[in-house]
Formats: structure tokens, sequence, C-alpha cells
């Protein structure tokens, strides 16, 4: 909720008193009086970036509080304690003033702090009993960042400044605002980005962390030698990520999200051809943004889309295919023309997944001032396809790296085959030789990812999974920084391997084993995760049940669900580095004592797909003695499937292999004639894992009457066991 601008002062604060006197209670409830201005005293917080706990709206941002204007515009908080304000003065400064010009909404207790690295604060001077009008306060100090950090409101409001001016000096001069125009300049196969006139390389990084995050995470982003983060969206919440870059002098490629994003399988299908509503709807939220972000000094550039014109192959094909990435590309360039109109001084790019865009960009996005794509094994590809493409505008790898799951051949059990820490490692640094050996063309990358996501896909791409700096983190920061100055870096695994690797019993135990060495010495702390991305679609990683059997070996749990599980092995150095690999291990069904007598025997069931996926799944597939084949149902309740076992059979226990299309409730009956059926076990608490059933009955005929599903789909089971 956003109140009025300025409600009228309660009429006891300023009435019955004396100017003079007035000033005399202020400089008594403040423990301080105003003190003269020094001649050596500079306005070093003007037009600085600045940053806040917290906004009121997009009209009271923590900028307006020292841009200079005393009565116009203000920064406002939240309706809480505590808040806080901060300026960025871009060097260590010699502080010797704070001039804090209040808003009704005033401070009764906060205090002023300083620091040099937006992070460890120290207080240079505590208020108490604060009450509005204009705080001159003396500081003797120094910093790079100064805050105010509010601890007392002094009603039901936040805090409000017009302005916070902070005064001091450094080396005699005042470090200009950050930004500035950006600019492609130059000519074929020897253009340049500049910023406010001076050439820049994007050294960058695509963005994790939760904007509220950014603080904490953007002077690492600045310590790796990088200048730039790139945001696949802008809305009115990036303002707090916009400020906290600009406080840490990195710029923002702002990324507009247009359907279907993502490549191939996902987004929407929008129909770029007939849908001008989409079309005029995207267009008016894009305006809407550059106009509020065009002079925000962390900009850089706008980038419109990302893996759009690859993605709509996944909503059609043929000349329709053609048709509607013609149209997308034309509409890119209608989105570049009006972002331009808008927004003169940075340039507009459109980010697609593989060079094969780049044409549909060449016939119909004209106004676009450069390409851009996302590679990863391919990346030093990208120079020959721009030469063989006879491109006349240069390029920006948005997204690059190691080889993706995408990319590298399946393992022995049928699963892309992870590259190791090291094999990552050298993918960051060969990606970005390869983007400075184009030189004149292409302007730099932000490589993929800074990101500290813990699952599966985190693993693969993340320079810091659970926080924790992986040796993929210093490949980037010595090919940004020019080295990792004396870092003390990640334990170091290889030679990881599993046992049994492609037959290990659901709830039994496997082994895996791995050579590792801490370059530093430091003493290695282990963990074991599990993921069931191939096995259940979960791709979070779960720490396993596991054992260390010494000399780096490991006796872990199998998972109780049949399928391909990845296993990770993680070993920190307790300074904040770990080194993970990771293999794949194919659980299957426990041994059971016994010959399956179901085993090929006629099996009917109340119905069965037979097209849909893998499908056929007919009801034969249950008892085929295979793995990888199934029997599926209708989606609907209740289903069974029965097997004859050809004459009267002694029955001892039951093995159900169920596909993720579970059964949460169902009974085991039996029959002596295929028509009366007695129930010998009944469950209401299925989960979809291995079902190993003890039942003592003697029958031709066993059934499953399946009466409550454990998904949206129907049932499915890989394996009907029947053992006597």
């Amino acid at each position: 909720m956003t109140r009025p601008p300025s409600p009228p002062a309660p009429a006891h604060r300023r009435t019955g008193l004396p100017l003079l006197a007035l000033g005399a209670l202020v400089a008594s409830s403040l423990g301080l009086a105003a003190p003269p201005a020094r001649a050596a005293d500079t306005l070093l917080s003007q037009g600085r970036p600045a940053t806040a706990s917290s906004q009121e709206g997009d009209a009271y941002a923590a900028s307006a509080a020292v841009d200079g204007d005393l009565t116009g515009t203000r920064w406002a908080s939240r309706w809480s304690d505590p808040q806080w304000l901060q300026v960025d003065l871009g060097r260590v400064a010699n502080l010797s003033r704070a001039v804090l010009t209040w808003e009704a909404a005033y401070g009764r207790s906060y205090q002023v702090q300083a620091s040099d690295n937006g992070t460890d604060w120290r207080t240079l001077r505590a208020v108490t009993g604060g009450d509005g009008g204009t705080d001159d306060l003396a500081l003797s100090g120094s910093g790079r960042y100064v805050r105010v950090l509010g601890t007392e409101r002094s009603g039901g409001y936040g805090y409000s400044l017009w302005e916070f001016q902070v005064y001091g000096n450094t080396d005699g001069t005042v470090p200009p605002p950050v930004g500035g125009p950006v600019r492609v300049t130059g000519s074929q196969g020897d253009w340049r980005l500049t910023v406010a006139g001076q050439p820049y390389t994007v050294k960058g990084l695509t963005w994790g962390p939760a904007i509220a995050d950014a603080p904490r995470y953007m002077p690492d982003v600045k310590s790796m030698g990088a200048n730039t983060i790139r945001t696949w969206g802008t809305d009115g919440s990036t303002k707090p990520l916009l400020d906290a870059a600009a406080a840490n002098g990195i710029r923002v490629i702002n990324g507009f999200w247009l359907q279907p994003g993502g490549g191939p399988g996902s987004g929407g299908c929008v129909n770029y051809v007939t849908d001008s509503a989409y079309k005029s709807t995207a267009l008016t939220e894009f305006a809407k943004w550059v106009e509020t972000y065009k002079s925000h000094p962390a900009t850089l550039m706008w980038n419109v889309g990302n893996e759009s014109v690859l993605g709509l192959q996944n909503c059609y094909s043929g000349t329709e295919l053609e048709a509607q990435r013609n149209a997308y590309a034309s509409f890119v360039n209608d989105v570049a023309e009006r972002i331009h109109s808008i927004d003169p001084d940075h340039p507009v790019t459109s980010t697609d997944a593989w060079t094969g865009a780049w044409p549909y960009y060449e016939r119909n996005a004209p106004d676009l001032d450069l390409y851009a794509v996302n590679s990863y094994g391919g990346v030093c590809g990208v120079q020959e396809d721009w030469r063989q493409g006879g491109y006349t505008k240069p390029y920006l790898i948005t997204e690059g790296g190691p080889a993706g799951e995408w990319e590298v051949p399946d393992d022995a059990n049928g699963v892309p085959d992870e590259p190791t820490d090291v094999q990552k490692a050298d993918g960051y640094a060969k990606a970005w030789d390869c983007v400075t050996g184009h030189r004149g063309v292409a302007l730099g990358a932000t490589l993929f990812h800074y990101g500290i996501e813990h699952d599966f896909g985190g693993v693969w791409f993340n320079l810091l999974p659970d926080g924790l700096k992986r040796l993929s983190y210093y490949a980037v920061k010595k090919a940004y920084a020019g080295s990792t100055g004396g870092d003390n870096t990640p334990p170091v695994i290889t030679n990881m391997a599993v046992t049994p690797a492609s037959s290990a019993p659901a709830g039994g135990e496997f082994t895996v084993r791995a050579d590792v060495r801490d370059p530093d010495g430091d003493p290695v702390a282990y963990k074991v995760f599990l993921s069931g991305t191939y096995a259940s679609g979960d791709k979070r990683l779960v720490e396993a049940r596991w054992r260390s059997t010494g000399n780096g070996t490991f006796a872990v749990t199998a998972p109780e669900k049949p399928g391909v599980w990845k296993v990770y092995v993680r070993a920190e150095d307790g300074r904040g580095n770990a080194g993970i690999e990771t293999r794949s291990v194919r659980v299957v069904a426990p041994p059971v004592s016994g010959t399956n007598v179901a085993l090929n025997k006629p099996t009917t069931a109340s119905s069965f797909q037979a097209s849909y996926g893998d499908c056929p799944c007919e009801p034969a597939k249950a008892t085929d003695g295979r793995a990888d084949t199934r029997w599926a149902s209708d989606w609907s309740d209740p289903q069974w499937i029965r097997v004859d076992l050809g004459a009267p059979t002694a029955l001892r226990t039951l093995q159900l292999v169920w596909d993720p299309a579970y059964a949460k409730s169902y009974e085991v009956q039996v029959s002596d004639d295929g028509n009366a059926w007695r129930t010998v076990h009944t469950t209401t608490t299925g989960n979809g894992d291995v079902d190993t059933i003890d039942v003592a009955a003697t029958a031709r005929y066993v059934r499953l009457h399946l009466t409550a599903r454990g998904t949206g789909w129907g049932y499915s089971l890989h394996e009907f066991g029947v053992y006597g």
C-alpha cells in the first residue's frame, strides 16, 4: 500500500518553540550539534548507486535519496523495523559528515555505518531520540559504502528520506556515476562494445540466486573478475538486483521472456502469425520496463527472447514451422524498434539455442544491434558458423560452459555420461578461449551458471551448488581475472566407480569408490547423495544412507525404486570448496528365491494402453520377465490384471515391480476357477517401490484388484512375479 506523499506533522512537534530553541532541543536530543561545513568536504553520494532493504513502491526507490532533489523525490521503506539505505561511493573515502533530510516518517533511533566491502559494517554514529527534520551529523572514519540503519520508527509508517548526503574526501577526485551510453561500434569484423566511450568486453555469468540475495553474492561475482550478469526476465521485481549490481560495478543484460522459451519442450505455443493480442501485450509490457530501467546505471543491454526459434519446433512442423519462425523474428524486430525508440543508449539482442536461428534474424530483424546464442559443447564452432553464414553483425555467447546432457554419449546404463569436475573446468576455460579467439566479432560471454541450486542440473552446471565453490568456479575466475590469486581450491575426485553398476538390488547395498586429493592438504569430509532424475523424474539430491569402508570406498544403500539413479560423492575441504563426482547405478528388483511360476503364463487385464509413449503395453508384458517392458492400464479406477498359472499351485511370494504409475491401494486375490475370488493381501499405502509380498495360498489364478492410483496416470507394472 502507498500512503499520501507527506502527511501533516503532529502539531506538538513544531508549535510553541522559537526557531533557536527548537534547534537547541534537536541538538540536545541527538547529543550533537550541526558541524560547520569544511572547505575540504566534498559531496560524495549524489548520483551514486543506492540500495535499500525495501521500498514502499516503484516511486520510492533508494536512488531517490541520492538524486539531489531535496523536496521532490524520496526513498520510503516498508512499515517495519529494522530497515536500511546504503550508498556505494565507488571507492574508499575519508568521511566527515552525513546529512539526512527526513520526510515526516523519520527515524527515532538509527545508526550511520560504513563498510569497505558492503558486508562488514562498523558504526560511525548512533542516534536516539531523533525527531526528524534535517540531521547534520559529524562523522569520523572511512569506507566505500555508507548506510543508515533504522532501528526504531517514529510512527506507524516506515522510514522516508528526501535525501541522504555523505561528505568527505578521497584522493581529490569524485568517481563518476556508474553507467553511460552503451554502443556497438566499429565495422565488419572489427566491432567492439563500448560503455561511456570505453571498450567493454562482456565477462559475464548468468544469474541464479534469489534477487533478495543479490547484495550477498554480487561482491563475489565481482571478485571473480566478472563485469556482467544476465537475466531471463525483467519486471517490477528486478530493481533490487540492478541496484546490487550497480553497487558492485556490475552491469546487467536485462532479459525479456517470450514463448516458447527455453528450447524444445518448454513454454507455451504462441501463434506468431495470428496472435496479435499476445504480441501487443508483450510489447506493452516490455516497453514499460525499458522506460523504468533505461537510466539505471547497471543496465548494459536488452535481450529479447530465449531459444524460441528452436523451441517453436515443439509447436509446429513443416511449412507452418517456417512461417512461425519468420513471424517470431519479425516480432523480435518490432520489440527492438520499440526499445530503441524509448532507449537509444543501450543495444538490443536476441538469444537462441543454435546459430541456425541467425538467418531468421538476418532476414526479419534488422534492428537488432547484435546476435546472441547459447552454446555449450559446440561453442568453439560458433566462429565458423558465423563465417560460413556471412553475417554482418557481432554476437555474444549468452550461455556457455561444459557439454550439456544433450551433447554427451550415454553410459553403460543408457543415461548421459556427465563430465567430471576436471572436464567441466576445462570446458569453461576452452569456451572462454574460443570466445576471445574471435576478435572483433565475439563481444564476450555470460557463462552458465552462477547458481547455488543443489540438484541434478545444479551439480551439472552451477559454479557453487549448495554455496560450495567447484573447480569450475576457479576456472572461470582464472579466465576473467587472469589468475586465482593463490586461492584455496577444491578437492579433486578421480576414478569414481560404482559396483555393481547395472544390478544394484533395491534396498540393498552397492559400493562406490573414488580417489580424492586436496591440492592444499586440507582434511576432507564426505557426503553421498542420490538423484532420481532418470528413475522418477525427481531432480533433487537427497543424502543417501551410506558408510565409509575406508580408502575412499563407501557402502551405499540403494533406493527401493528400480531404475537408473545418479549417485554423487561430495568432498568438502571446510573452506567453502567442494569436489563433486557422479556416476549412474541401475537399481533392480531384489532377487526372490524360488521359481517365478507366472513367467510367460497367459495374462489378461481390464484394459491396456495401445499407444502412448513406449506402448503398446499389453498385459503379457507384466509377466515376460523383462524389466524394460510394462503393462499399462487406462487412466481410471478400478482396474485389474490377472495371470493363469495353468494349474493349482502353492504360492509363497509375489513381487510387483511398479512403473512410476503405481497403485496406492490394491488387493491381491486368488481363485481356483477364475470366478470366485478370495483376498490374501490388502494395502492402502502403496508408494511405487518394489512390493515383495508373502502369500500362503494355493490357487490357479492370481489377480491384482487395483482401486486407487498413486498418480494421475493409470496403473503400470514392469513385472508381476508369482513365486511358489
